[in-house]
């Protein structure tokens, strides 16, 4: 059973065999092929013709994707660990909307999700500078994360006054009936974006606009700067495309003895 294990995670989580990379080409070829279906399926031109064909690709790459990831989970020495892992709960979320439309059929859309396990493409290609980089950029967002939520709960509060003060000033023969949909002026015209459903009338509605896109300029430009920090502040590291026998996980320091998630030897 040890040996069919081994077998198995060789060629379903190392690409270093030919077996190994046929099975990962093959496995991008379905992913993309999938995604492109419920793409076309949503073409009401593309279904009224082709809707049945579309239905049953649809289906075939479901249970294709679904006993893919029953026999990831037996590849490994701990399947919950890597159910639990960033990749497991994507390929679990890929297939779990087909078995969901059968209830609500729209949720089918959602497997587009499935693009997210082309993600794997940096590791099957061997492109270790990629997965550096990306490891770069996902340290340096983690550590600007507390930064951000405060920077975030600050402006959903300055949102939060303006769209009050608007309320008061414009009123509901404006447009501006009630708070919520004050402040989702409030929020569409500091982010700059400007729908344009919705402007104030009166000379003061109009000079608190003027204030508010202003501030919406500097705004923006703050968790840029914040993020930029960190990636700066962040070194690189050399990390290796090799995955754990026992979760799963990939990213691993090149001189790294054991998985940082379940501590399994490498």
């Amino acid at each position: 059973m040890r040996k069919r294990q081994a077998q198995l995670y060789k060629v379903i989580f190392e690409s270093d065999t030919r077996a190994g990379r046929a099975f990962d080409v093959v496995l991008l070829i379905c992913i993309l092929a999938s995604v492109l279906v419920v793409m076309l399926d949503s073409v009401e031109s593309v279904r009224a013709e082709y809707g049945p064909a579309l239905y049953l690709l649809e289906w075939f790459f479901t249970v294709l994707f679904t006993i893919e990831y029953v026999l990831r989970l037996l590849a490994v020495g701990r399947p919950i660990r890597y159910a639990r892992s960033f990749f497991g709960v994507v390929d679990l979320v890929a297939i779990v909307p087909t078995y969901l439309s059968l209830v609500l059929p729209e949720t089918r859309y959602l497997l587009v999700v499935r693009v997210l396990r082309m993600l794997r493409i940096f590791r099957i290609f061997k492109l270790a500078e990629y997965l550096n980089q990306a490891d770069v950029i996902i340290r340096a967002l983690r550590t600007a994360l507390p930064k951000i939520i405060v920077f975030l709960f600050a402006v959903m509060t300055a949102v939060v006054i303006i769209g009050s003060l608007m309320y008061v000033i414009e009123g509901a023969e404006n447009g501006f009936t009630n708070i919520p949909q004050s402040v989702y002026w409030a929020i569409v015209t500091l982010t700059t974006v400007g729908y344009g459903d919705m402007s104030p009338q009166t000379a003061l509605g109009r000079t608190l606009a003027s204030i508010v896109m202003i501030l919406g300029y500097g705004i923006i430009a703050v968790p840029t700067g914040i993020v930029t920090v960190e990636l700066t502040r962040t070194p690189a590291r050399e990390i290796s495309p090799r995955t754990c026998p026992g979760c799963g996980r990939e990213g691993h320091d090149l001189d790294a003895k054991h998985c940082k998630l379940c501590g399994m030897a490498l």
